[in-house]
């Protein structure tokens, strides 16, 4: 067993890491500079900002959606084979 400065150590570490986390992590430029890039790199900001607001509409558009995966797997698959 490790004696009292050890165990000062360790619970010095257990408090030290998680803050010295929080004050890199937290910087409000770290995160402009870093994640908001990546996020949009993820999410890309799409055209038709505009979303169907009757079943109608929302149908047509699941509809448009599934055709486009559709084609997507028909083209990986066409791929596969040659």
């Amino acid at each position: 067993m490790g004696g009292p400065n050890l165990e000062i150590f360790k619970f010095s570490l257990y408090l030290f890491i998680p803050i010295a986390a929080l004050v890199h992590f937290g910087d409000p430029d770290w995160y402009r500079a870093n994640v908001l890039p990546y996020k949009d790199k993820l999410f890309p900001p799409s055209a038709n900002k505009t979303f169907p607001t009757d079943q109608t509409a929302l149908r047509e558009e699941l509809a448009r959606l599934k055709a486009k995966r559709l084609a997507s797997k028909a083209n990986r698959e066409q791929e596969n084979k040659d």
